[in-house]
């Protein structure tokens, strides 16, 4: 059994994983959003891969919820700033800029993990929503080149 530096520390998991949560559910906004927005050849050419990047973030809202509750924790109500920009490039800038701050802020998560079977748990999450978001991240740059 892994001592107590090695546990879980859920009180600060919490609080990081709510920050991530404000940004997450941005994410999910934001995506839907701009993939609503988009006229002309980038609405055919990126409409349809936007919406689904965002149903994807809004999964993994939820998924964030559930852990913060499963840890004894009050997920947050509170949405990280939204914007509106008619321009495509613009657009897809800020998606990709927010999503940057969102890995990180889920890479921060990680820290008060140990080595017990929960902390592993949060810890392959964690790592699981990072991939798909920077995979996310690299799609969008491409699209701004």
């Amino acid at each position: 059994m892994p001592d107590s530096e090695e546990r879980l520390d859920e009180k600060e998991a919490v609080k990081r994983l709510n920050a991530a949560l404000e940004l997450q559910y941005r994410s999910a906004l934001q995506y839907s959003l701009t993939a609503a927005t988009l006229t002309g050849i980038e609405a055919q050419a990126l409409g349809s891969q936007l919406t689904g990047f965002g149903d994807l973030e809004l999964a993994d809202a939820r998924r964030l919820v559930e852990k913060i509750v499963s840890f004894g924790g009050d997920p947050t109500t509170n949405v990280a700033e939204l914007r509106f920009d008619r321009n495509a490039k613009s657009a897809l800038r800020w998606l990709a800029e927010c999503e940057e701050a969102a890995v990180e802020l889920l890479q921060e998560a990680i820290e008060p993990t140990g080595r017990d079977g929960r902390s592993e748990a949060l810890e392959h999450l964690m790592e699981h929503l990072i991939l798909r978001k920077q995979t996310q991240v690299d799609f969008l740059n491409r699209a701004i080149a």
